[in-house]
């Protein structure tokens, strides 16, 4: 049986990634600081653990695992990472996440590892125009992220590239662009902006106002959860060692996003601008290199994959409104 070292599996990806695995039969070992929020981990043993502590990476590894997936990071929506108040909590905690367990990694080899970047590193300047974002991957450079996130994404990127030179690692690099679905944080400040406003939508009356932050003329392609882990489990399997990118290209401004939700909601909404952090005015997941290396595209539509996570959302709203 194969082994898998889940690293994040109490996250939002994560979770999905071990039930994903399990479902492959690998026996499956998940870490993280907390367990996943809405569902019971499908790991085999789940163990609690922060990763910034050399100490515990050390316990919770598995020395010869064929497949280790690094997805812990201090992570959230615009709202989180935009504001610049988390910015050195942001890239302390990942690059010391990473850092330790690229140590361990010479310490006790694994025969695989996948990292988890983002689409947050590509350079602010390739996205001014809503309409033609350039997020192919080659695009990356010059280097000018639009956040202290993408900067240390971008970092960690070069150290697992530079210890697969220097060690000999076989790494496998991914770059998310907007994963949503069922199981995603939609409360608390750390939720993204599908979440965001399928909450939103969730909790409002007929005739209220749905507040958007900016004009909803920025851009953005949105992942269904489903289709993120077939591309990473395409990306673990390919001879790539170079950074790849897992997203739709399937583009949309945020206000007609914002309506495409009110509709399957069924409610009479209006929409009202209001001032936020927003990132790039236009994002866009370019799959040319990641199709032609692996053979991934996304299965599920926009339409599809936002009323699944809608209807998800909106039990959740349900649950917690007092009984009339």
């Amino acid at each position: 049986m194969k082994t898998a070292l889940v690293l994040g599996a109490g996250g939002f990806i994560g979770s999905h990634l071990v039930r994903r695995l399990k479902s492959e039969g690998f026996w499956v070992r998940g870490v993280d600081r907390k367990y996943p929020e809405f569902s019971r981990s499908a790991a085999d043993e789940f163990v609690l653990a922060d990763l910034k502590n050399p100490a515990l990476v050390q316990k919770i590894w598995i020395p010869g695992a064929d497949e280790v997936y690094q997805l812990a990071a201090e992570m959230g929506g615009a709202g989180f990472l935009f504001t610049g108040e988390h910015d050195a909590e942001v890239m302390h905690d990942s690059a010391l996440i990473n850092l330790n367990v690229l140590d361990q990694c010479t310490r006790q080899p694994v025969k695989k590892i996948f990292y988890a970047s983002s689409a947050c590193i590509y350079p602010k300047y390739n996205q001014d125009n809503p309409e033609t974002p350039d997020c192919s991957e080659d695009s990356a450079y010059p280097a000018d992220p639009d956040s202290e996130y993408g900067w240390e994404k971008l970092f960690s990127e070069r150290l697992y590239q530079a210890y697969s030179r220097n060690f000999g690692l076989h790494v496998r690099i991914a770059r998310f662009h907007n994963v949503y679905g069922p199981e995603g944080a939609w409360i608390g400040g750390r939720e993204k902006a599908p979440a965001a406003i399928c909450r939103k939508v969730a909790q409002a009356e007929s005739g209220e106002f749905v507040e958007i932050w900016g004009d909803g003329k920025q851009t953005r392609s949105f992942l269904y959860i489903d289709d993120c882990l077939d591309g990473i489990r395409a990306v673990m399997d390919s001879a790539s060692g170079t950074p790849l990118n897992i997203g739709s290209e399937e583009m949309i401004s945020i206000g007609d996003f914002t309506r495409m939700i009110i509709e399957i909601s069924g409610k009479n909404l209006l929409i009202r601008h209001t001032n936020g952090p927003q990132g790039v005015r236009g994002r866009n997941s370019d799959n040319r290199l990641v199709t032609r290396q692996t053979g991934w595209t996304p299965r599920f539509s926009l339409k599809n994959g936002i009323t699944q996570t809608y209807n998800w959302v909106a039990a959740q709203v349900s649950a917690l409104q007092p009984a009339p």
